[in-house]
This record gives C-alpha cells, structure tokens and sequence, in this order.
C-alpha cells in the first residue's frame, strides 16, 4: 500500500489561519463551524480588486479589525469584549507556536501576533476613550459603567469577581504602561466616575471601615480601618514601634548639624508638598462620600468613631498603644478644616446653623464629659431637664435639599442612622452637616493639630533641657575627665540628634504650612464669632446672668483658639491677612468675665495673646491697630486688664501687656481715667498686687545670687571641687544653671514691675499716698533702696550681671523717680513721714548713699536734688515722730491696733511685706472700725490694707469687704479723748518747767543784787 505525504503549509498561510482565528473573521464565504466568525464581505472584495490573495496577514491586520469593528453583524460582541477576547485568543496562539521546529516561522508568527495584540490594546483605548466610534445595539436598560472596571475587579480578586473572568497576562500593563497621557486621561476619569458611583458602598460597607472587636481602640482603627493607613501617613514622629525603617527624620534630616541650608529648605519643601496633595486626595475622598445619602451616614460614623476612641490624645502624656497617632490626627485636622471651608466665608453667614444643644442631643460624639466654659456638670444637668420638659421636641433642622447642598460642597445630614440624638418625646433631632461638621472639627483640632502644638512646645523644652545638660557634663569633662562622662555626653548628643531631627519633621510638616495655620484660625475665628452670638452679639457690657448655651459649652473651643492664636504669632507671615477684630474684641469681652468663663488660667492665656499682638518698639504688626484704633480696645482694654490681674494676681509674666498699653497715647488717658473712678476699687487692688509681686520678685532674685555666688566659690575652689565625687560635682553644677535660669526670670519680671510702677506713677500719684496704701510703697520703696545701696550691695556684684536681667543702676534710677514722682504728688505730706516710719529698712544716710551713686551714673541733677530734699523732710518726719511718741508715754492696749500687735508678736517675718503695716511699733488707732463677725475693733487704714490682698475677717475668715466695716465712735472719741489730755499734760508740764526756771533766775538775780 503506497502512503502520500501530507503538503508542507508556507509562512503566509500558517499566518492567514492564526489571525483569522484571533480576529474570528473570514474573507471566503465558507461554512464554519463556529457561529462566532464573520464574514467579511466588503472586505474581501476590496482585498481581490486590489489584486491581492484573500489572506490575512500583518498589513491586512488593522484593516480587517477596523471593518469587524465598524460593522453591524448579528450577534456579535460589544467592541470592548470583542478585543479582549482577540488578545486573550493571541496569547494562547503565542504558546502553541512556542515549540515550533522552524525557528524562522516561529520568529515571523510572534511578531506578526506581537503586533497584532499591540494593536488590539490600542484600540481598546480608542473605544474606552471614545465609546461611540464603534457603534454596537446595546440593551439600554444596562449599566454604563466602564467594561474595564469588572476586569480590573477580577485581576484583584478572582474568586469575589461576580463571575468576570480576569484579563489575560499582562494586558492591563499593556493597557495603562504603553498609553500615553492624550488617550489614557479620559479612560481613567471615567474609571474615577465609575468607582465613585459603584464601588464606594460597597467600601462603607465593608467590615474593614469601621473594625470591631473587644480590643478595639484608637490605634487599631489608624492600623486596621480601610481610611486609617492613609490618614497614618505623615512626617510627624510616632512610637518607635510604628516607625518606619528609617523613618521620615533620618531621611531627611539626619545629622542635621553639618547640611546645607539649601538641602533642609529642599527637604521641608517636599513634605510639605507631599502632605498637602494627601490631605486634597482625602478630603476629595471624603466629599465624595458624603455627598452620596447612601454613604453619608457610615462616613459621619467613622469620623465620630475615630474622635471618641481617642479621648486621652488631649492628656499631656498619651499611650501610643491604645491611641492613634499625632500624625493621623494631623491629617485629619487638615482634611476636616477643607470640609468646613464653604461655610467660613467672610462673613460666616452659615453659624446660625449651628446648633448649640448639639453637645448635649446628638449622640454621635461624646462630648457630654468635657470640661465647660463655666457651668459645672450638675448645672448642666438641671438646665437639660428644664428644657426637655419645657419643650415636646428638640429644635431641628429640615433636611430637605440636602442633595443639592452637598453638591455645593454644603452638605447636610439628617442624621438617619440608628446612633441618631432624640429628644425627651422620643423623636429624632436633626442636625445639619455644618453643625456635625463644625462640631466634629472642633473636637478633631483639640486632639490633633493643637495637641501637635503642645507636643512642639515639650519638645522644644527637652531640646533646651538637654543642651543645659550636655553643656555641664562637657564643663565636668574638661575639669575632670572620666569614661563614665564620656558616655553619657555621646548619649546625649544622640537624644539631641534625634530630638533635632523631630523638631524639623514638625516644622515641615506644620510650622511651615502657612495655609493649614491660616484655616484653622479661619475656623477659630467662625468658632469665637459663634459664640460671642450666643450672648447678644459684640458689645459691652455683658448680659448679667450668662446663657447657659455658652456657659455649657466645651472649654477647649476658646483655649484652643488662645493656643493656636499664641503659636500663629510667633511664626513669621502666619498672621498676615488674617482678620483679628474678632478675636481682639471676643478677649476684650470676656477676659475679665469670670461669669462667663470660669477659669481664672483661660482668661491669663488671652492676656498672653495680647502680649504676642502688642505694639513694639522695633516696628509695627498685623496687630498694631488693634491697639491704636480699636473701639473696643481705646474703651475697655485697660480696664479689663486691671480686672483680670487683680483677679488672678499674676506674677509678672504679662506686666509687658500694660506697659505697652501705657505709652499709647490713647490708652494711657484710659489709665488716668480708670485711676479717678477706681480710686479705691480696682486700680488701689491693682497697685497692691503689683507691689507684692515686685517685693516677692527682687528678694527672691537677690537671694538667689546670694546662693550662685556660693556655688561660684565652691566650683573656683579647684582642689576641693576635684575631691568630691562625681555625682555630687554633676548635681551641684546643675543646681548652678539652675539657679542662673531662676535669676534671670526672676529679674526679668522684676524690672518689668518696677518699670511699670515708674511709669504709671509719674501722672497717677493719689492711689499710692491713700492711707492704706503710702506706708505700703514707702516700705517697698525703702526695701529696694537697702538693696541697691546698702550696706550688703558689694555682696551682690556679678560677673556678668546683664546675662542675669540684673540692672542695678537702671533699677536704682527707676526707684528714685517713683520716690520724687510721689514727692511732687504729695500735697499733704504724708509722704516723708511714711518713709520715715518703715522700722525695717530706713535709714537716713541711705539717701546721701544713692545720692553719690547717682551722680557717679549720670542722674539729672534736678531729680537727684529732689530726692536729697525727701530724704531731709523723712529725717525730719522721723524726729517728729520720736517726739510724738515720747509724748503720748504708755498707750493702753485697747487704744492699739490688734492686727499690729498680732503681726509684730508672732509672724512679723512671715508678713511683712505682704498684706499688712511693716512698721516695728504698735499703732495706735485713728479711725477705728468694728469688724461685723468677730466684732473686734481695728484701725481703719490697716485691715482695708489686709481687704486689699484678702476679702475676709482676719480672725475668722468670715468674708469682709471695706463698706461692711462699722466706725467705732466712741472708742474714738476715747482716743482724741487720750491724745489731748496728754498733750495738755506735755503742755503742763513744759509751762511748770518754764516757771521754775524763771523762779530760779529771779532768785539768783536778787542774790547777786544783794
């Protein structure tokens, strides 16, 4: 039997049957088994009239795939499916021709498929970008998502794909890699579309977005929730256990010491523009969400969630365990104050939809426990009672139109979902999306960016602690060199390092983002204008009795717009374009307001803003007209400032503020003003308290240098310093820096008190020569005078006295002015007898002393003058008085001042500087008052001294205030009763003497005439 040899196919049929196979196309007329394949009869006739053989090859590829695409054929696949099926059907032909024998046709087939997929790509991309090139009867009724959308979904996860078989290999690189920007731009918008549309409920609903769990806490949410490793991502230091390898500060900020600055400017560039694209990716995120009424409810849940599972991030020292990071929280501030830009225009006209009872009915943040402004939880509670059965209904807001508002980048919330407040009648409050947002941002800024700032601040201070310490242990080194020493400094220059690169993380990704500080004052100042509404609007005086709005209200809204506003200060340009009226006329308001804000602490902080805001010697501000020009300010801010100290009774950290006001114009005829009406009120309380601080400030600085120059002479000592150990050397040196930190506050303040005390006594003398007051000033006057030029003076020289504050010729010459401004005042004078009767520190020659001192500095003759003149009348004040004295003999005790006798008996050195008379010598009474409790009888300029430092009864403690005092008549009478009779008696017994010596003359002159 004679076998026939089957005919060799050549390179261009192989090629003609692979490609019709993937295009799934004909160009013969033919019965086919499969129904997929279409003939292309306009195609072939094209292909036969050009006189070419009815094969397809690669020059014939595109042109038949545009024909199969362009025609209407029955049953035939959507163009999208068509193509990735041509390409699915080449990959598999590129692995059977794999193991072809003829290596030159296996070489020409790859190539010819090789191009015919790249083609197959390219024109997907022309139909995703542009659906209606190819058309195809689609059933309407289906959905327009994108075909690639359930590819991708599939390349992801193939068995949660909903039957969509995943792409063949390396198609989606294909796709994406090989495309450029022209034709792949409007793919994947329409992929961004379709994703927002589709998959975006089905991501709330995930059981990944908001996790649960007995275990769960603020940190397993940044770590586990579907949003939480987005919003983790920051430069901002976290616990070691948490940072990456190596973390942003070693990255870019390692041995920070020896960069360039160009290098640190690039590094703080790139965070912060990397940290502003993720927080505008987020919050695009987010808005998206919201916007949908089906996503809206889950995405308020899980912000709400992230707060109250966080609550200790507001503690001073946080579990970074159990709470989430700074660097969340920062980026949640950031993506929470976009949120709320569309209602902080400029004129804020969307606060009337927040909601104040908010804190108290909407039960989605736990906002209940906070600290208020000034009701106390029992109050609160009372008021929440009264109100709900007052009223059938919590107060709520329509959600009609919420759709509409949200795409305005309004949106609202209707608060559907089941953690929904309701009222007392069970039925369900609603609350705008402005009033959650509001709210909710507020709470997120507490945790995050002002707690960040705190944060910076205790760093900064570390910094400082450990360079004062690195400093003493390299003085140790030198001295006396140990291993033990060497150690511990290269520790600490490591701690340092680190301590410096954590530093620049904050500032990178904080300090130096301007717009991120100037949005969060945007919404500070939507949050004071807000509540200064709840009042009755910017005006004073306030209301008398406080709304309980306000009074319920969380305190950290307005400490934390103090802080945010103190920091934004000290950073150059943050305030620049920022509108300050607000705030200015919010602390003017309420900084002496104890009724409305109850801690005494919160009021100093916006004392210390308008110290970071005052205008400077070395030029203007943003702030300078707020001082100048501003209504509220030029009526009510010295006044209130005098409040406010007297209230607190500071010490000396905020004296700058009334200096500053002092020397404008404006504000210093405020001083005058208020000095006339308040003689006896405010103003006298005022001078009181700054004269205490003054005392307590000096003497505490001088005892200090008095203990530095010790160590000084122990440290000089070289052989005995060397001798002792180690540790006791280490402890001694930081007691020593210690002691120059304290002294060098300390005088700081001092000279600023004093200064104040020249200043306002130059034009306002009455307040200080008011009898309960004169001896006070005379004795603090006097003390400093000992101080400066006594006998003890040598004993204070230091080396380097300006590196401690301690100006003792500049103090000198501002003690003496206060002397001789007080002198002109003194039109009654009272005040050389005052000075005179200061048993603990007069001394005449003390005058003749500073004197010479001030010639020796270049002292205006004309006061030093004056003051000599002083010194002569208080010589002769105090003569007086020794003979007054002498005259009056023994005083019986219930004629004498009580307090006196207690003061000089028992606690003479506790008090004598501070609430009571300084003299040595009992007092006799001039004008005596019966205290209303204890009923017992004291001298009027005394206890209204002690009324000025304490408002109560000295033996009982019983409250007391000046007008309750009750004038004794009679034993005052009694006593005008003893000064003339034994002034008659003085009389007497000096008109006896004379007579006697006249008698005796008379004899003797008779005598000698006989």
């Amino acid at each position: 039997m004679a076998s026939s040899k089957k005919p060799q196919r050549s390179l261009e049929e192989i090629e003609d049957i692979i490609l019709r196979k993937i295009m799934l196309v004909s160009l013969t007329d033919s019965i086919v088994a499969d129904s997929r394949i279409v003939y292309l009869e306009m195609t072939a006739a094209e292909i036969l009239s050009e006189g070419k053989d009815l094969k397809v090859n690669r020059d014939l590829v595109e042109r038949v795939l545009i024909d199969r695409l362009s025609g209407q054929f029955p049953g035939a696949e959507p163009p999208f499916q068509y193509l990735l099926g041509c390409y699915r059907r080449a990959t598999e032909e590129e692995k059977k021709i794999a193991n072809m024998k003829d290596k030159n046709i296996k070489l020409e087939l790859e190539s010819s498929i090789k191009q015919a997929k790249k083609l197959f790509v390219s024109y997907c991309r022309i139909h995703l970008g542009n659906p209606d090139m190819f058309p195809f009867n689609s059933d309407p009724k289906k959905s327009n998502v994108s075909p690639l959308l359930p590819l991708i979904f599939a390349d992801v996860d193939e068995f949660n794909s909903g039957g969509t078989q995943p792409p063949p290999p390396r198609f989606l690189e294909d796709l994406f890699l090989e495309g450029d920007f022209d034709s792949l731009d409007p793919i994947l918008k329409g992929l961004y579309e379709d994703l927002r549309g589709n998959v975006i409920k089905s991501l709330v609903n995930h059981p990944w977005w908001i996790p649960k769990g007995a275990y769960l806490n603020g940190r397993v949410i940044e770590m586990t929730s579907i949003l939480g490793p987005f919003f983790h991502v920051s430069a901002l230091p976290d616990h070691t256990i948490f940072k990456s390898e190596p973390d942003v500060g070693q990255q870019c900020f390692s041995e920070v010491s020896t960069r360039r600055q160009a290098d640190l400017l690039s590094s703080f560039t790139t965070i912060k523009t990397l940290m502003n694209n993720l927080y505008d990716d987020l919050e695009k995120v987010l808005f998206t969400l919201l916007k949908s009424s089906d996503t809206r409810e889950n995405v308020l849940q899980y912000l709400a969630e992230v707060i109250n599972r966080n609550p200790s991030r507001a503690h001073i020292q946080v579990d970074p365990i159990s709470c989430a990071s700074s660097g969340m929280f920062v980026n949640l501030s950031a993506v929470m104050l976009k949120l709320c830009e569309p209602f902080l225009d400029l004129n804020l006209t969307k606060r009337d939809k927040i909601d104040p009872k908010y804190v108290f009915y909407g039960n989605r943040l736990d906002l209940r426990g906070l600290t208020a402004l000034h009701a106390s939880s029992e109050e609160v509670a009372e008021w929440i009672n009264k109100d709900n059965h007052g009223k059938a209904v919590v107060p709520s807001h329509s959600s009609d139109g919420e759709n509409r508002l949200l795409q305005s980048h309004e949106a609202s919330s209707s608060g559907s979902g089941a953690d929904n407040p309701t009222s007392s009648s069970g039925k369900k409050a609603k609350y705008t999306f402005i009033c959650e947002c509001f709210f909710m941002t507020a709470r997120v800024l507490n945790l995050g960016l002002l707690k960040a700032f705190s944060d910076f601040k205790h760093l900064v201070q570390d910094i400082s602690r450990c360079e004062d310490s690195l400093s003493t242990l390299k003085a140790m080194q030198e001295q006396s060199p140990s291993p033990q020493l060497q150690l511990d400094i290269a520790r600490l220059e490591k701690d340092l390092e680190l301590y410096s690169q954590e530093k620049l993380c904050y500032e990178a990704q904080i300090l130096r983002d301007e717009a991120l500080i100037q949005r969060a004052l945007s919404f500070y100042r939507l949050i004071v204008v807000w509540l200064v509404g709840l009042v009755g609007g910017f005006k004073m005086p306030l209301p008398p009795t406080c709304p309980m709005e306000f009074a319920s209200l969380p305190e950290h809204f307005v400490d934390d717009a103090m802080e945010l506003l103190i920091f934004a200060s000290r950073i150059p340009k943050a305030l620049d374009g920022v509108l300050l009226d607000d705030f200015m006329n919010f602390i003017i308001m309420f900084m002496a307001s104890p009724t409305y804000i109850r801690n005494p602490y919160l009021r100093a902080k916006m004392v210390e803003v308008l110290n970071c805001w005052m205008p400077r010697r070395s030029g203007s501000s943003p702030a300078t007209t707020l001082f100048e020009g501003h209504q509220l300010s030029l009526e009510y801010l010295v006044r209130n400032l005098l409040k406010l100290y007297v209230d607190i009774e500071f010490t000396g950290s905020h004296t700058q503020n009334f200096l500053n006001t002092w020397e404008v114009p404006s504000h210093r005829n405020s001083w005058r003003q208020i000095a006339k009406e308040e003689e006896k009120g405010v103003y006298l309380n005022f001078l009181n308290f700054l004269i205490n601080d003054s005392i307590f400030l000096l003497d505490e600085s001088l005892n200090k240098i008095l203990e530095l120059k010790e160590l000084e002479a122990e440290m000089s000592n070289t052989t005995e310093w060397e001798r002792r150990p180690a540790q006791e050397r280490q402890e001694r040196t930081r007691l020593f820096h210690s002691q120059e930190n304290i002294i060098r506050i300390d005088m700081k303040l001092a000279n600023e008190d004093v200064s104040m005390l020249a200043f306002t006594s130059e034009q306002i003398t009455a307040p200080f020569l008011l009898p309960e007051m004169v001896e006070r000033v005379a004795s603090m006057l006097n003390y400093f005078l000992f101080q400066l030029v006594g006998p003890q003076r040598k004993s204070l020289t230091l080396k380097d006295p300006e590196k401690y504050e301690f100006r003792p010729k500049q103090l000198l010459k501002q003690i003496v002015h206060v002397y001789v401004h007080l002198a002109r005042g003194d039109t009654e004078n009272i005040f050389p007898a005052a000075i005179s009767k200061d048993g603990r520190s007069y001394n005449e020659q003390l005058f003749n002393a500073a004197a010479n001192v001030l010639r020796r500095i270049g002292e205006d003759g004309r006061v030093i003058q004056e003051f000599i003149e002083l010194g002569v009348k208080a010589k002769v004040a105090a003569s007086e008085a020794m003979d007054t004295e002498a005259a009056l003999g023994e005083i019986p005790d219930e004629f004498l001042d009580p307090i006196q006798y207690v003061l000089c008996t028992f606690f003479f050195f506790f008090f004598f500087f501070f609430s009571f008379p300084e003299s040595v010598l009992y007092t006799l009474m001039k004008d005596p008052v019966i205290l209303p409790s204890s009923r017992i009888t004291v001298d009027r300029p005394v206890i209204q001294r002690h009324l000025l430092s304490d408002n109560s009864d000295p033996f009982n403690r019983s409250h007391l205030t000046a007008d309750m005092l009750i004038p004794n008549v009679e034993l005052k009478a009694r006593i005008e009763e003893f000064i003339r009779s034994q002034e008659l008696k003085r009389h007497g017994d000096d008109f006896s003497m004379q007579s006697s010596k006249a008698a005796i003359q008379r004899t003797t002159g008779d005598m000698l005439i006989d």
